[in-house]
């Protein structure tokens, strides 16, 4: 019941932000941004595991320093948590799915916002696509219950936005308040109301599959 709830209130106040559009908010004010994308050193972030850490190298840069490569193949599960504590903003993030999978591919991952430092809490926006939900423009939360987390799915209604395998992909994930919107390459696609957290971290989740990132810029609003 309760995600049925959510859901349909997702549907009710999809179109109602003012970020539903052709243009993304960076795209629309360049103004106000700060590039959170990792250095060589990953200087602010660390990984933090969800299964044990992996002795490989999951998170790496491109040769040219220009792309970050997240390898969660062979089983990975791990997030790269950002050490800034946020409250209100707009994590922009752009990203795609990368040439070497598995044999028998299972495309996974997420993008967090609102999450707890050992990663244990948080709101994701999904970065998946299989025969089923969720998929690429839906959100998972995973809150506290009783003080224990549980997860909840908060599913888009129509088609997933996603581009195609070799494309780039555009995130926007608004906080303000608690209100958490999930815009996916021009249009909202879910909204998260009533998040408990007023403050996290900035995540990426390396979960069985290889993808790659562009940008990944933060602005905080007032």
């Amino acid at each position: 019941m309760r995600n049925a709830m959510m859901i349909l209130a997702a549907v009710a106040c999809v179109g109602a932000s003012g970020q539903d559009g052709a243009k993304s908010a960076l795209e629309s004010d360049p103004s106000g941004w700060v590039d959170v994308f990792p250095d060589k050193d990953f200087k602010g972030w660390k990984r933090v595991p969800i299964d044990p850490l992996q002795s490989k190298a999951v998170w790496k840069h491109s040769a040219d320093g220009k792309l970050l490569l997240c390898d969660g193949t062979g089983g990975v599960k791990e997030v790269l948590i950002n050490d800034e504590e946020r409250g209100d903003g707009i994590f922009h993030v752009e990203w795609r799915w990368g040439k070497e999978q598995d044999p028998t591919p299972n495309y996974n991952g997420g993008i967090y916002v609102r999450s707890a430092p050992d990663g244990k809490t948080w709101i994701q926006a999904q970065v998946a696509r299989g025969p089923k939900p969720p998929g690429v423009g839906d959100m998972i939360g995973m809150l506290l219950e009783d003080g224990k987390p549980k997860r909840t799915d908060l599913l888009q209604k129509g088609a997933s936005r996603e581009a195609a395998v070799g494309e780039w992909n555009t995130y926007e994930i608004t906080c303000k308040g608690p209100t958490i919107t999930l815009w996916v390459n021009g249009a909202v696609t879910a909204i998260w109301e009533n998040c408990p957290f007023p403050k996290g971290r900035l995540g990426l989740q390396a979960e069985f599959a290889a993808y790659e990132f562009r940008s990944l810029k933060y602005k905080p609003l007032p």
